[in-house]
């Protein structure tokens, strides 16, 4: 038995065999558990936001329809499935390569897919429509949010560089094209003649936004900025009669000068704007706010209100009696007897300040009746009077009847 052992050939074949019971005795138990392992690794993922890519004639069609991105589940091997979510190494895709122009279903694909995974999409079908590819030239025109300009300046026209675009889309949306519109963006105030950077916006009729390509995508927009407003005096007017035994001094204002807004030729044609005072009401001295009023054609004054000091002096009254009437005008042919008044003189009845009012004389009035160009008869003639400007008076008649004849009839 020794002998045995020692022999090496003997150690081979007895190791061979005991390799072979080992192998026998443990193939029905592994292959037990690899059955149950590969039921468990199974597994089933959605991936969402899935790009989905189309291949047809791009530079004679345009497609519409195919979404951007769809969700895929993919089912297989947990470690295959894993794989495929974390890598994304597949592609969907439309094959529109021999596609008709349009509208049509077509089925979306999926490639480079694992072929033992098995794929479920969602959509599965996409309806497209196929259009002939066109592009014509339209002119852009500037939008302008006109509240962002400064109050005493107006824009005039924008200017847009380049001024037309090209834009290229399916023949259908290209005749849906009511507008073409830029917009720069302006989101301070401005008083200067500004160039803003605008991108192109196409529109439908109901200002809907179209999908097209538009080249250049972006425009220079200028808009002339010049003033509008106008710097003017601003005029008192009285209105109405001082009361009885009222006298305006004076009227100021607190500003006399106002700035106007409006289109340039109304503002060449004018000159002022004005308050106006009611002197009718006043009988002490006061302050008033009065509107500052302004011509037609003005949309703007500033300031809208001014304050008016008025200063009065209150008044003494008196009364002159007998004051002769003088006639002039007559030719010496001729002489004149008063009528009416039958004495030839009037009272004056005389208000202003007290001053001047204590120190009035009848001799400080000239009365007069004009018989220029009268022929013989009797006459009424107007009664005029010549006096200090200082005040003001009322005859207690304002004509006389006069009674010409020639002289010696």
């Amino acid at each position: 038995m020794d002998k045995l052992m020692d022999n090496p050939w003997f150690i081979k074949i007895l190791a061979l065999l005991l390799a072979f019971l080992l192998y026998s005795s443990v193939p029905q138990t592994t292959n037990k558990l690899t059955e149950v392992n590969v039921t468990g690794d199974q597994n089933s993922e959605t991936i969402t936001d899935v790009p989905v890519k189309a291949y047809y004639d791009t530079e004679n069609l345009v497609v519409s329809g195919i979404p951007d991105t769809i969700q895929v589940t993919v089912s297989g091997a947990k470690n295959l499935v894993q794989s495929a979510k974390m890598l994304k190494n597949f592609e969907v895709f439309v094959d529109l390569t021999d596609a008709k122009i349009g509208n049509q279903t077509v089925k979306l694909q999926i490639k480079d897919l694992s072929s033992r995974l098995k794929a479920t999409l969602e959509p599965a079908f996409a309806n497209v429509s196929v259009q002939e590819k066109v592009t014509k030239e339209f002119k852009v025109d500037a939008e302008l949010n006109r509240s962002l300009i400064e109050e005493g300046f107006a824009a005039g026209v924008p200017i847009v560089d380049p001024n037309k675009v090209k834009i290229t889309g399916a023949k259908d949306v290209i005749d849906r094209i009511s507008y073409v519109k830029a917009t720069p963006d302006i989101k301070n105030q401005i008083h200067d003649t500004t160039t803003r950077e605008a991108r192109v916006r196409v529109l439908d009729r109901d200002l809907n936004k179209l999908e097209v390509i538009v080249e250049p995508e972006t425009v220079k927009v200028t808009i002339p900025i010049k003033s509008v407003s106008k710097t003017v005096p601003i005029n008192i007017v009285q209105k109405g009669t001082a009361a009885s035994g009222i006298t305006i001094q004076s009227i100021k204002l607190d500003v006399n000068e106002a700035t106007i807004i409006g289109d340039e030729d109304i503002l060449k044609a004018t000159d002022n704007v004005r308050v106006e005072v009611d002197v009718s009401k006043i009988t002490d001295d006061t302050t008033l706010t009065l509107p500052v009023i302004i011509p037609n054609g003005v949309s703007k004054v500033t300031p809208q209100l001014v304050k008016a000091s008025v200063k009065v002096k209150k008044e003494d009254a008196k009364t002159l009696s007998g004051i002769k009437i003088n006639t002039e005008g007559l030719p010496s042919q001729y002489k004149a007897d008063f009528m009416d008044p039958s004495d030839g003189s009037i009272n004056l009845i005389v208000n202003g300040p007290s001053d001047v009012v204590n120190n009035i004389k009848p001799d400080d009035f000239k009365l007069f009746v004009d018989l220029s160009n009268l022929n013989e008869g009797d006459h009424d003639v107007k009664i005029q009077v010549d006096g200090p400007p200082e005040v003001n008076w009322k005859l207690d008649k304002a004509v006389a009847k006069v009674n010409i004849t020639q002289t010696g009839a």
